[in-house]
């Protein structure tokens, strides 16, 4: 892989961030090339494209790429960056194991390449294809690829939330 830490065979993905030159103009402020990390025994691999500190997100003087940087040079970030938003974008391997979880955020979830199945904490399974977005509200739930031979592919946009409360509990 031309990607340090991609392990799925799907075309590596490039960041590129804008910005603005002194006369105010929009110029290109660097492309990249995705930084992923492998987890669960290779059956995922995550590239954090970019992350946000504050809502919303304060762009003056660059502020927000000098507070992405901290984020990521801290080694702290978990799925959810409190108080800001976290874009990630994850490869799955063919049938991976589904992990149910909870996030105290807000997140999009849309898939890009091959079919994932949003699995909730009863075992409900709803199949995404390519395209597909799903709007998951700090619910229980995990993601899972179904296919046998192909890697699947999804971008996550997570934005922290309030605590949530259902019936009396939080």
């Amino acid at each position: 892989m031309s990607n340090p830490g991609q392990i799925s065979p799907l075309r590596p993905i490039t960041r590129h961030i804008t910005t603005h030159n002194a006369a105010g103009k929009a110029v290109l402020h660097s492309s990249t090339p995705g930084q992923w990390k492998s987890y669960d025994e290779s059956h995922m691999a995550f590239n954090v494209v970019y992350t946000t500190s504050e809502f919303p997100a304060n762009l003056n003087g660059d502020a927000d790429l000098a507070a992405h940087d901290k984020v990521q040079q801290s080694g702290n970030l978990g799925l959810v960056n409190p108080k800001g938003t976290v874009c990630r974008v994850v490869d799955f391997a063919p049938g991976n194991p589904c992990v149910v979880h909870r996030t105290q955020s807000l997140d999009y979830g849309i898939v890009l390449e091959g079919t994932v199945e949003m699995v909730l904490e009863e075992g409900e399974a709803t199949v995404m294809q390519r395209g597909d977005i799903a709007v998951q509200r700090a619910t229980m739930h995990g993601w899972r690829n179904p296919s046998a031979t192909e890697w699947a592919r999804m971008a996550f946009v997570l934005q922290d939330c309030q605590p949530l409360v259902v019936g009396g509990r939080r």
